[in-house]
């Protein structure tokens, strides 16, 4: 159904085929809709190596092909690179959220993204990750445009899919779609970070699989100490990312 309130959207100049880097479902619901309605030509790219455990990234990848295949759009899942995640963010452990670590993050996602749209045809990319009011746009964009500028043919779109009420509907398509509710941005950093986080406050570490939008998510917190979620991480790229009992 149109929304009356989602603007038309125009590719840049010369576009014409977009590969879109997806993070997880709720963030990118709203950008497929978006170009789903206006008629542009895309496909989903899904190369999310910083996300951990594996258990935790099976859940948001499925979730986001269940939406891609309801909505008859091409979802391209790319390798699980856990190994070369780790060696590319190795030094930046404790590096803040949108700190440096996060630049090399998504630089390595968005090379990966650039790399197959040149190989297969796609004249410009973007990304869902920009939706977020938890990152900054500027240093997303600045990623992919450095991504994109690998390639002469080929476009980083740095539209801001938080306007014009992108923000909103992303939330309501969550909602009425029942998205999994990750509550962290994805890697075992940002895992351990927000435990340290809800620990400080009280509250039980984050467990994974349980919450989803619009659901009753009935989760009984007690109010008691925490056993240390912050306990060193095991230089192992591959116990870290598979393990779903740690952090």
């Amino acid at each position: 159904m149109k929304d009356p309130l989602r603007p038309s959207l125009s590719l840049p100049e010369g576009s014409s085929k977009v590969l879109m880097h997806s993070c997880c479902a709720p963030c990118s619901g709203e950008v497929m809709e978006a170009m789903l309605a206006s008629g542009i030509n895309y496909s989903i790219f899904f190369y999310n190596p910083n996300i951990h455990p594996v258990k935790e990234y099976e859940i948001r990848k499925n979730e986001n092909i269940r939406f891609a295949e309801a909505n008859g759009i091409e979802f391209i899942d790319a390798d699980y690179d856990v190994d070369n995640w780790f060696d590319r963010v190795k030094g930046l452990e404790n590096s803040p959220e949108r700190g440096e670590r996060c630049t090399k993050c998504f630089d390595m996602r968005f090379e990966r993204t650039a790399l197959y749209a040149h190989e297969h045809g796609f004249d410009t990319i973007t990304s869902s990750l920009g939706i977020s009011r938890w990152k900054d746009m500027n240093q997303i964009n600045g990623c992919g445009e450095r991504a994109a500028a690998r390639y002469d043919d080929l476009t980083y779109w740095t539209y801001n899919w938080r306007k014009h009420g992108g923000s909103a509907r992303m939330i309501e398509i969550s909602k009425r779609e029942e998205f999994y509710q990750q509550e962290y941005c994805g890697c075992v950093y940002s895992l351990r970070d927000t435990n340290r986080h809800r620990r400080d406050q009280g509250r039980d570490r984050i467990k994974i699989g349980i919450k989803y939008y619009g659901r009753d998510n009935v989760i009984e917190e007690i109010r008691r100490p925490v056993t240390d979620p912050t306990e060193p991480i095991e230089n192992s790229p591959t116990s870290t990312a598979g393990s779903d009992t740690k952090f």
